[in-house]
């Protein structure tokens, strides 16, 4: 097991143990006062990472009641399908004790207040490829997401603007089809199959743009991942992926071979927020289906898009008088996205912060699902209980605890 890190705001008289999300998974156990990680053991796909996960759990329940310390609570993820899930579940019935489940994103920047001892009311951005949303969302996969957050309690005050996935999970391995979405959600999907028939076929191009036509198979995200993969698709970056976040690597990777010839590129119109509290990106990947200079373009991507959620993350703190800002999730493994926005909040007065240990991804999800769990048991109704008023003036809220 990995040496315990402490936090500065947690209780020490809660025992806790998350069992993390799917990619990348870790558990942690949150006892007397620190958190104790297992070993990285990679994406649950894998049986071995399954059996990993149960040989650490365990071996942290053991060393919980080696303290005299007993596991009250398991944390984990809302996916029902999550064999870190279902291991969960079956623990805390085997323990007698409650298993709570913790939204993804919620869980992202709960690990930054966690890593960093935060309290009270904070704003966040959590920014990644998948994550299920909560049951009464209007769809369910989320990936870009705006949310306050204060112990027990949070808050959607905002997403990205929603696209289709046309082929469902296939849509992520493939960035052409989140760039032919992007197309049909512009009003362009006439140019699907002359765009994309002669890289993929006549007949697959098609198909695709009846499927989006008829919305078959084609579930809506919120996700930020899959708006990267769109704009890689839209610059011929990237058509299918070999391994993840390839797109959006190349799609960094070209706009810092810009960056770095010239200084001073400007970032791309377009981003806007709308009427229902969405950051519409659009506008802005419209610009990219004829761009002339492919790594400009995406510089200008990366630039309008930082600025974009800056703009929206300062606009949220004021509106709920905080100074202090959260970033969390695997797309601020990008550094240009990263940097950006970190000097506008900064510009703007904001305390802003990532997460301390674990990295950016769900490596470090476990540590926000304790830190939610011990507030839960703390201060929070019983899972299941009715929703948190929360100070805010935005109808559009979705209020959890």
């Amino acid at each position: 097991m990995n040496e315990a890190h402490g936090e500065r705001d947690m209780p020490t008289t809660t025992t806790v143990l998350a069992f993390g999300a799917w990619l990348k998974n870790t558990a942690c156990l949150w006892m007397d006062g620190q958190a104790h990680w297992s070993a990285l053991h990679g994406d649950l796909s894998d049986p071995g990472a399954c059996a990993a996960l149960q040989a650490s759990v365990d071996a942290l329940l053991a060393r919980a009641r080696a303290a005299g310390r007993p596991v009250q609570a398991v944390a984990h993820d809302l996916h029902p399908d999550f064999f870190s899930t279902q291991l969960a579940v079956a623990t805390a019935q085997q323990l007698g004790v409650p298993a709570i489940g913790v939204q993804h994103h919620h869980a992202h920047l709960a690990a930054v207040m966690a890593g960093h001892g935060l309290h009270g009311p904070s704003v966040g951005l959590a920014l990644d490829g998948v994550g299920l949303g909560t049951p009464d969302a209007a769809f369910g996969t989320w990936g870009g997401e705006l949310l306050w957050l204060d112990g027990p309690r949070w808050a959607r005050l905002g997403h990205l603007y929603p696209l289709a996935l046309p082929g469902g999970d296939r849509a992520a391995r493939e960035p052409w089809r989140m760039a032919a979405s992007a197309l049909h959600a512009l009003g362009r999907a006439d140019e699907i199959a002359p765009r994309f028939g002669p890289v993929v076929g006549e007949a697959v191009a098609g198909g695709l743009r009846q499927m989006l036509d008829r919305g078959l198979n084609s579930p809506l995200t919120s996700s930020a991942g899959r708006w990267f993969d769109a704009a890689a698709g839209a610059l011929g970056i990237c058509w299918r992926q070999q391994d993840e976040a390839q797109a959006a690597i190349a799609l960094e990777q070209a706009a810092a071979r810009a960056l770095t010839r010239r200084a001073g590129l400007p970032a791309l119109p377009g981003a806007r927020i709308d009427g229902h509290h969405r950051l519409d990106l659009r506008p802005l990947l419209a610009a990219l289906f004829d761009a002339p200079d492919v790594d400009v373009a995406a510089a200008g991507f990366h630039l309008a898009l930082a600025d974009a959620l800056a703009a929206w993350l300062i606009d949220a703190a004021h509106a709920h008088a905080t100074g202090t800002a959260c970033l969390g999730g695997g797309c601020f493994f990008n550094r240009i996205l990263r940097e950006r926005v970190l000097a506008r909040l900064h510009e703007a007065g904001l305390q802003a912060w990532l997460p301390a240990e674990q990295g950016c991804g769900d490596a470090g999800l476990a540590l926000g699902q304790a830190w939610v769990a011990v507030r839960q048991l703390r201060h929070a109704p019983a899972p299941g209980g009715h929703p948190t008023t929360i100070p805010t003036e935005n109808e559009q809220s979705e209020t959890c605890a």
